[in-house]
């Protein structure tokens, strides 16, 4: 019996010694990229690493990326990285700038390659094609979209297409065209570009392996009048999209015809509790991994609204609204696991981190909020391997 004893006390401290290394053992943490809007000669981009566990940020990297470098592009390879610097003048010019940066693969820092004129104002939105050859660009204060092609290191060149979008809306936010968003659809065959100043989404045909767009663009899809769409986003599916009206303060599901890059409308509600008597506006607007649920943002209510997809017919059933824990929720985004949202809170200089239920698509806060100055754009990735060491 006394061997047995010291036996099961043995047992007990190894166990507990295994139990005390795992808990000090490093979390495999993911690294978040932010946007931000700052000062020409201030740090301006910023790398934090995500404990996935707790949905703690920390700080790592501080980088001068211009003035407001407020929405980030990565390509695929995640060797470059590419930023709008929301102005509305460059070296004389009624313009905002693009700026191209290398991405240290071992550490995440980044390197300035270049920069390039928007050849509109105020760009607001930049996304890649997805064959890694050309930058797209909306230009909100422009009204313009452009395309860049890329050089073989990565730096930006020359612009490739810009056209003018025209009108106007019935709201005092609609006095002129503001391209809000340009993405390419899931077979890089159109450019879609939406348009809050004349309640438009366009598509523009990718031409010239890809490098080119059409510079007669169709309409995709029109929005009912004052509606304001500002961001657009696809199912996993490739047939379903999602498009979220910053003015009206809905969110549309449509179904893609990709032969010829339009959508129909399957269904539309609205972001905002019943009742909600306030000013609100959305944002963002994201699909979880699985494609079963789609989040938007609403700054002015200051929450994440989350619905369900029916995956056979596309109507949304609404399943939370869930507090931001901070003023105007910008834009927000998933860990690769899907597991983890981060949103940026640009007015009152936070970013707060939610656990995801997979299973029910419900958001819960994880009680962290991190200070960063008017954050804009967040984008979570896998660590690099010395991400963080010094």
């Amino acid at each position: 019996m006394k061997a047995l004893n010291l036996f099961l006390l043995f047992l007990g401290i190894t166990l507990a010694a295994c139990t005390s290394v795992k808990k000090n053992e490093p979390t495999k943490e993911q690294m978040v990229y932010v946007g931000t809007y700052a000062k020409p000669d201030a740090e301006s981009i910023f790398a934090f690493s995500l404990n996935e566990k707790t949905g703690e940020l920390t700080k790592v990297l501080g980088i001068k990326g211009g003035e407001n470098p407020s929405f980030l592009a990565l390509d695929a390879d995640r060797k470059h990285l590419y930023a709008v610097n929301e102005t509305t003048e460059y070296q004389g010019q009624k313009s905002g700038f693009i700026s191209a940066f290398a991405v240290d693969q071992q550490t995440g820092n980044l390197t300035k390659l270049n920069e390039q004129p928007s050849h509109g104002g105020a760009p607001c939105y930049i996304s890649l094609d997805h064959r890694n050859k050309v930058v797209l660009v909306a230009n909100y204060v422009g009204g313009n979209v452009v395309a860049n092609l890329l050089k073989e290191d990565g730096s930006l060149g020359v612009t490739t297409a810009s056209d003018q979008h025209q009108g106007s809306g019935p709201k005092k936010q609609q006095d002129a065209a503001h391209a809000h968003c340009i993405i390419p659809d899931p077979n890089n065959k159109f450019a879609l570009a939406v348009d809050l100043g004349v309640d438009k989404v366009y598509a523009y045909a990718l031409e010239a392996d890809h490098t080119e767009l059409t510079r007669t663009p169709k309409i995709a899809y029109s929005t009912k009048a004052g509606a304001g769409p500002r961001h657009l986003v696809f199912h996993p599916n490739k047939k379903y999209a999602y498009l979220i009206n910053e003015l009206n303060s809905t969110m549309v599901a449509l179904t893609y015809n990709s032969e010829n890059g339009t959508f129909t409308e399957n269904h539309t509600v609205s972001t905002l509790p019943e009742g909600f008597t306030g000013e609100s506006f959305c944002a963002d607007v994201h699909v979880s991994k699985d494609g079963r649920f789609v989040y938007g943002s609403n700054r002015g209510h200051n929450s994440i609204v989350v619905f369900a997809i029916d995956q056979n017919t596309n109507k949304l059933s609404l399943v939370q609204h869930i507090g931001t824990e901070g003023n105007w929720p910008r834009n927000f985004g998933f860990s690769p696991s899907g597991k983890t949202m981060l949103v940026a809170n640009q007015r009152s200089n936070n970013i707060t981190t939610y656990k995801v239920d997979t299973n029910s698509g419900k958001l819960t806060y994880t009680g962290h909020s991190t200070e960063v100055s008017q954050p804009v754009f967040v984008k979570a990735i896998p660590a690099f391997p010395q991400f963080g060491n010094k």
